[in-house]
């Protein structure tokens, strides 16, 4: 395994998780404030800093397994990602419940649902990391 980036894509904030430096655990890192800071250079400064080897952008399909609009605009900024670090290989994961599984984890973690919106962009991400985790092969490197 080798470390990767988990992104959120959302219309207020982009969440980002990265795993470990051995690519096993997934950690929150922060959540980017859209039109606030330029979101493809910030990815870009932690993938420096990370060492990250994979981008996991989470795709928002739908119940009956197609794709809308927000898949779309998911799409269309993962090319502008992938322009940006055409390096680093972009992988598109399903993140259907990963901010409903991320709500419930922390709700369980005692955090309040006030206090939600500031990290679950994170969380989000987190969840998609591990979905795709749990996808790999075992000889994955």
């Amino acid at each position: 395994m080798h470390p990767a980036l988990g992104i959120d894509y959302g219309e207020a904030r982009i969440g980002i998780a990265a795993t470990d430096a051995c690519g096993i655990l997934a950690h929150p890192v922060e959540s980017i404030p859209r039109g606030k800071v330029n979101s493809l250079e910030r990815i870009a400064e932690l993938v420096a800093q990370k060492g990250i080897r994979t981008l996991v952008l989470g795709l928002p399909i739908r119940m009956d397994g197609t794709e809308g609009t927000a898949c779309a605009k998911v799409r269309s900024y993962g090319a502008k990602l992938h322009a940006a670090l055409p390096h680093v290989p972009l992988i598109y994961v399903d993140e259907y419940l990963t901010t409903s599984i991320a709500q419930e984890k922390l709700h369980q973690a005692g955090k309040k649902a006030k206090n939600f919106r500031p990290i679950i962009d994170q969380a989000a991400a987190v969840e998609i990391l591990n979905n795709w985790m749990e996808t790999l092969p075992p000889s994955y490197e």
